[in-house]
């Protein structure tokens, strides 16, 4: 992820997945009725967010988003299946994933045949190239960055609206295939085809900011209404559509309603009257206190989907400040920290897991365990001690931690609070500094202003340990001026070179082990404190079936869900 991505993608986040934005352990419970999913019915979606900005050149999705994959269908998708086999890239509108030159710089594909939108026009992979070059014109950004990062000669292009010739790096030799050439090997290029701005626009429908009113779809649903800038969708089936392999597309009519708060989601799915028996949510997490009500009752607790979507909660540490140069000091503040108090903190071990290394724990990530300072679920504040005494601290010091006023139970006050008794019987006295939403992300991600101390978190646009520990380690992205996310402004140069090594690997498995023994170098450096990972707890309605939740999102993914 360049950084760029990153402000869109670790603010915004796949947080808004809840992150744009993976795995189940109890997704059965949704076919308890032992019946099969037939078709038909309206499927509502009750969410506390819009969806905004509903082009597919404008939308940052991971996979194909979840809403969006019923319109858009994109070169590649991801795997619609429960837990780990869900990580897993697959074609959509391309016959593979991918053909990669030996060298991993030029990729080709070729569509399916038949492929046509919802006016029965065919799909060439013209509309694919035109769709991307209109993903960098300035009035539709908001996308992933990484094509103009990646692709030869598009740093500076400014979209087809302003430059007719369009992107060179991107050929059609006829209508089924595509060709993109790239600026350095990228062994994952099949996962960022999953993102939507790969979805086909035919030019001649192109109208500009207002095609999200109306994008012509290439999925199994077209957009009949769009209100309030996405508060309100309504989807129905494209008769054009010839089905593929990953879409089950049961509902007959999809509503989505958004901009409801919270608490009254949770409430009208837990009570399933009406319209609402047959309602999901996309981006709503059940909380502490309503996750206890619900555990106690085995109806509810029958209806609710887990997800572990690949996201790491973390105490960021900035060596550049005094006194954390000394890593002694950072070994002390690993040593000292309890994380059994902060997974309390988070909501509980059925909402947050706690973490030892930087990389999430689902096997496509590369995740190596590893516990570069062991202290044990509670801490070692003995050793913390015995190190600040080695750094010239026989006395204990002062820091300051620098937090979220917001309660989202992960860089929130009740986090930083476990954070600080814990360290208080270190003898490290810390003083919390709290901000509000705007000031703290200013705060944390500008090399200016960056605090020594203060509480971060990460999810990867797809599921794997490059878009993880490249922003957060790589020397190359630290970014002066604007938003910053190596946090521990990190250039080592043999950490960077093996970041371009892995990232030439074509082989995902070989990829990910290498990414888990990077995670375990970079780790014991004690620029990072691995906090925990959340876990996400859905409610759904009452009428729902068929409920998948793959390792890729996190959560449930409506292109499964069947009606009653």
């Amino acid at each position: 992820m360049s950084p760029r991505a990153a402000s869109t993608a670790a603010i915004a986040l796949v947080l808004a997945l809840g992150a744009a934005a993976c795995g189940p352990k109890d997704s059965g419970a949704a076919s308890s009725d032992g019946g099969a999913p037939q078709k038909g019915g309206t499927l509502t979606v009750l969410n506390a967010k819009a969806q905004t900005n509903f082009d597919p050149a404008r939308l940052y999705t991971s996979g194909g988003g979840n809403v969006p994959s019923l319109v858009f269908r994109t070169l590649t998708t991801r795997n619609r299946e429960d837990g780990a086999a869900g990580s897993k890239v697959v074609p959509d509108l391309a016959t593979d994933t991918g053909r990669p030159s030996k060298d991993a710089t030029v990729w080709t594909y070729t569509l399916k045949s038949g492929l046509k939108y919802e006016d029965g026009t065919a799909i060439t992979s013209a509309d694919i190239k035109y769709g991307i070059e209109r993903s960098f014109a300035s009035e539709l950004s908001g996308g992933a960055p990484y094509l103009r990062d990646w692709l030869i000669g598009a740093a500076n292009y400014q979209g087809p609206y302003k430059d007719k010739k369009g992107l060179a790096s991107i050929e059609t030799p006829d209508a089924k295939t595509i060709v993109f050439h790239l600026n350095k090997p990228e062994g994952e290029f099949p996962f960022l085809a999953t993102q939507t701005q790969t979805t086909p626009v035919p030019q001649a429908k192109d109208k500009g900011a207002k095609y999200e009113l109306h994008p012509l779809s290439s999925g199994p649903y077209k957009v009949v209404k769009n209100e309030g800038d996405g508060e309100r969708l309504t989807l129905e089936r494209n008769k054009y559509w010839s089905g593929d392999d990953e879409r089950k597309a049961y509902p007959d009519k999809i509503d989505v309603r958004s901009g409801l708060d919270s608490a009254v989601i949770n409430q009208r799915l837990s009570a399933s009257a009406g319209t609402d028996a047959a309602a999901v949510t996309t981006d709503t997490n059940l909380g502490p206190a309503e996750l206890a009500k619900v555990t106690g009752d085995k109806k509810l607790a029958a209806r609710v989907g887990t997800g572990h979507f690949g996201y790491t909660n973390y105490l960021a540490i900035n060596p550049k400040v005094k006194p954390f140069d000394n890593p002694k000091v950072r070994q002390a503040i690993s040593y000292a920290v309890d994380r059994t108090s902060v997974v309390n903190a988070a909501g509980g071990s059925s909402l947050a897991e706690a973490a030892t290394t930087v990389l999430p724990t689902q096997k496509s990530f590369g995740y190596t365990a590893y516990d570069a300072f062991p202290a044990g679920e509670s801490g070692n504040a003995a050793k913390a001690k015995e190190l600040l005494k080695e750094a010239g601290y026989p006395k204990g010091l002062t820091v300051t931690l620098t937090h979220s006023n917001d309660k989202d139970f992960a860089t929130s006050p009740e986090i930083a609070t476990s954070l600080q008794e814990a360290l208080k019987k270190a003898g490290i006295t810390v003083k919390l500094q709290g901000l509000e939403t705007n000031a703290y992300n200013d705060t944390i991600y500008n090399v200016k202003s960056e605090p020594g101390l203060f509480l971060g978190g990460w999810g990867a646009d797809w599921p794997s340990g490059g878009p993880f520990l490249a922003p957060l380690f790589d020397g190359r992205q630290i970014v002066k001026n604007g938003y910053n996310f190596n946090a521990a402004q990190l250039n080592d140069a043999s950490v960077n070179s093996e970041i371009d090594a892995i990232n030439k690997l074509t082989d995902l498995d070989a990829a990910a082990k290498r990414w888990g023994a990077l995670d375990k170098k970079i780790g014991a450096q004690a620029l990072t404190v691995p906090l925990f990972h959340p876990v996400y707890k859905r409610l759904y309605g009452s009428a729902i079936k068929n409920v998948v939740i793959s390792d890729w999102t996190g959560v449930l993914d409506i292109s499964q869900v069947a009606v009653k």
